[in-house]
């Protein structure tokens, strides 16, 4: 019996009439008819093209017409003869896969559906723990903010000057070499030498300065920006184009390497540039161009590969649904 597998969506009147000439041909060419409803299973890429039909190698997409059909599953059951003639053991064992849809198949199939709301979760619990970490400081609870403070220690520089403050007199605290006016310095807050790193780095706050993030200025945007089109990305049902790879590099890669290479050159003792400091604006702005334009490279090639997962896993799925109900 020949495994044919339709992809189509409710409400299409060439989906519902494919459905009709199979039936009709059922006792010439005995199937078992496994109907993928694209829309519920998210592979938008089929919309333009339903009816669409599997079966073996074989495919063919609308318009097709009875004629067609008939063509198409006469090569499919004449290969399927000669398979069987040939008694192939690679056969037989895929042949007893597609009968069963394992405990694997299931985690796999709900992934494919659900990843990118864990993708979401994770940005937003790992920004938003950065930020927790200061409102227990601020509530008194130092052991849980300190285990925070020292999980995204190896993650991130975590320097005081270049991470925002909460429950302070300011936002943020830039060094005296940023010049930024009417902002009171990192040096004047704390008191601290500007270039003694450890020192940025250990100094957590006061209830005077605020409690620092436990992420710096440009991760928190980084990741703010991932988790935002993450939102809009699931929002629009994952429909949206990769970003081209030249696109990435000039919108994500090329502000980030500038602002913060030339940042580095400038501090070294050999006076190859003019000192700078970038600013919280200029961190937050390369760091969510690099963000966004990230997720927006990645996702959707994530997608593809996880559309393609979901075609596989469904048709598996619906199937061993099938084989079990007619048992």
């Amino acid at each position: 019996m020949l495994t044919i597998t339709l992809y189509m969506r409710a409400g299409c009147h060439l989906c519902e009439k494919a459905v009709e000439d199979l039936s009709s041909l059922q006792s010439q060419f005995p199937h078992r008819l496994v109907q993928i409803d694209v829309e519920k299973e998210g592979m938008y890429e089929y919309l333009e093209q339903i009816p669409v039909l599997e079966t073996g190698p074989y495919k063919i997409t609308a318009p097709f017409d009875k004629k067609k059909l008939q063509m198409t599953l006469g090569a499919a059951q004449d290969r399927q003869v000669q398979l069987e003639e040939m008694g192939l053991p690679s056969h037989k064992k895929r042949l007893e896969r597609g009968k069963t849809f394992t405990v694997a198949d299931k985690f796999f199939y709900w992934l494919s559906r659900r990843y990118m709301v864990l993708f979401n979760l994770f940005a937003f619990l790992y920004v938003g723990l950065a930020f927790l970490a200061p409102v227990l400081m601020a509530g008194g609870n130092t052991l849980s903010a300190n285990a925070i403070y020292s999980v995204y220690g190896r993650l991130c520089h975590q320097l005081a000057y270049r991470s925002w403050f909460l429950f302070g007199e300011q936002a943020a605290y830039p060094r005296e070499i940023a010049d930024i006016d009417r902002l009171i310095t990192y040096e004047e807050a704390t008191g601290l030498d500007p270039y003694d790193v450890e020192a940025a780095f250990k100094f957590k706050g006061n209830e005077t300065v605020g409690y620092k993030a436990a992420l710096c200025q440009r991760d928190v945007a980084i990741y703010g920006a991932i988790l935002l089109f993450g939102l809009i990305f699931g929002l629009t049902k994952r429909r949206i184009r990769m970003l081209p790879f030249v696109a990435w590099v000039v919108l994500g890669i090329v502000p980030i390497g500038l602002d913060g290479v030339s940042q580095i050159i400038s501090q070294l003792p050999w006076e190859i540039l003019p000192v700078r400091e970038s600013t919280p604006l200029l961190r937050t702005i390369t760091g969510s161009l690099f963000g966004f334009s990230t997720a927006w490279f990645s996702y959707p090639v994530i997608e593809e590969a996880m559309t393609e997962t979901r075609k596989i896993l469904s048709v598996k799925r619906k199937a061993a649904q099938l084989e079990t109900g007619s048992r």
